[in-house]
């Protein structure tokens, strides 16, 4: 019997914050005679809330969820989202509630099965996706879930012995980390982003470092050479494989192959993926492979099959000469600077969303090829102030739908309209990909 089969059962628990993971993990709950409240400042969907209702849950929607919450209760199920410091959150502290995430309780309740974990401020999405079309063609059962398709908690009734799971984790999932444990972590790279929720970069890059809680020298770390990770993950325990654009590492690369001493290599020019990011990400998921002893020529295929990531500098398509790219997943500038790496041609950038209190001031010197910044949502004014500051051409509208049509009106034959906004999408949609479904509809009926 594993041990959250007696520490979840027959339990009365609050989840603070629905949306998929507090969705998930209530219906996780429900099967195991739990008393579940589901509290939200957010209207949900009608068909999730009537299922929870159906199943024996309750879902309130306030702005005051602390008024709900109180000492009868035994465990507080966070949303990710939220931070630490809420007044809910104090509360359930002072009464003495354990705290905990989704995916923390979700491990409780794991048969035994190999944990791999991936995590980074960028790459993580393009690498776990890299990692779960290879292990896929291998003979083991591959779950994938975490940050990228399904929240774990929809996954662990369905996972096996020896079955592998496959998790992209956030740093907002890292925070209520505890006993989770993993097999393999990846590290992709670390810099400055999220800020607004943590106290300090410092704070963030601690967080980070969770995905190696309770690694022995029989766990493995798959790391970045050449970014600060190397610093930060000296002391760890774990086996460690390092990718670089430097020779003499577990793998690298040259201006002409990827190259993994003993197990592959690949021509960079056999790769539908460009850039030194996604190299990057490939290098990362061919350790992980080799460390599984997949074999290598499976590997060699998958890479020269993979088209990038949805919502990841994703190729839309050509309207009229005009080409339309989707990068909804950039939240950060440091994404929004790898996507303006990748075009040499005249760029229209979609920029705006969540106001996290960024300066914009480290995004000009890539911004060369921009003929024209639109920026929408939240952020709107601020971008158009920094663009004033540098005279680079900027409209300013209040959705991304008028974005959209305004960048098509103004741009030319073999001109780039991407979006890559820099900034969450919470001002004005559930989720990233919600916006960049928006971003293609619009542009498929243009």
């Amino acid at each position: 019997m594993n041990l959250g089969d007696s520490m979840f059962e027959n339990k009365k628990i609050f989840i603070f914050g629905m949306a998929r993971s507090g969705y998930e993990v209530a219906k996780l709950l429900l099967k195991r005679n739990c008393d579940i409240l589901i509290v939200d400042s957010k209207e949900q969907k009608k068909e999730h809330v009537d299922e929870i209702i159906s199943l024996g849950g309750k879902v309130i929607i306030t702005e005051h969820p602390e008024d709900f919450l109180d000492d009868t209760f035994e465990y507080v199920v966070k949303n990710p989202g939220i931070k630490k410091n809420h007044i809910c959150l104090e509360k359930a502290r002072k009464l003495s509630i354990p705290i905990i995430n989704e995916m923390e309780l979700s491990y409780y309740l794991l048969p035994k099965a190999t944990i791999i974990g991936v995590t980074g401020s960028n790459g993580k999405t393009t690498t776990t996706t890299l990692i779960y079309h290879i292990l896929k063609r291998t003979s083991k059962t591959v779950h994938l879930g975490g940050n990228i398709g399904y929240p774990l908690s929809s996954l662990v009734d369905f996972v096996q012995p020896d079955d592998i799971i496959l998790l992209e984790i956030s740093d907002h999932q890292l925070c209520d980390m505890y006993r989770f444990k993993t097999n393999i972590s990846v590290f992709t790279n670390v810099s400055p982003t999220h800020l607004d929720f943590h106290e300090s970069y410092d704070v963030y890059k601690e967080m980070k470092m969770r995905i190696f809680n309770h690694h022995t020298k029989e766990d493995i770390a798959i790391l970045n050479y050449d970014n600060e990770v190397v610093e930060l993950t000296k002391n760890i325990k774990s086996k460690k494989y390092y990718f670089s654009k430097s020779e003499g590492k577990d793998i690298f690369y040259t201006n002409e192959k990827i190259i993994c001493p003993s197990y592959l290599e690949i021509n960079l020019s056999s790769l539908k993926v460009k850039g030194s990011h996604n190299y990057e990400n490939i290098m990362a998921a061919i350790l992980v492979s080799k460390c599984l002893k997949v074999d290598p020529e499976i590997v060699k295929e998958e890479l020269e099959k993979f088209n990038g990531v949805e919502h990841r500098i994703e190729y839309v398509c050509e309207k009229n000469g005009i080409t339309f790219y989707n990068d909804s997943k950039s939240t950060n500038n440091v994404s929004t600077i790898t996507a303006l790496k990748s075009f040499d041609k005249p760029v229209h950038l979609l920029l705006g969303g969540l106001d996290r209190g960024q300066s914009y001031e480290e995004l000009y010197p890539f911004m060369n090829n921009v003929k024209e910044v639109i920026c929408f949502g939240e952020t709107k004014q601020k971008i158009k102030e920094f663009c004033n500051n540098h005279s680079i051409p900027c409209m300013v509208v209040d959705h991304l739908k008028e974005a959209t049509l305004l960048s098509y009106k103004n741009a030319q034959k073999e001109d780039i309209v991407l979006l890559s906004p820099a900034h969450a999408s919470w001002d004005q949609y559930q989720c990233f990909e919600d916006r960049g479904n928006e971003f293609k509809e619009v542009v498929s009926k243009i």
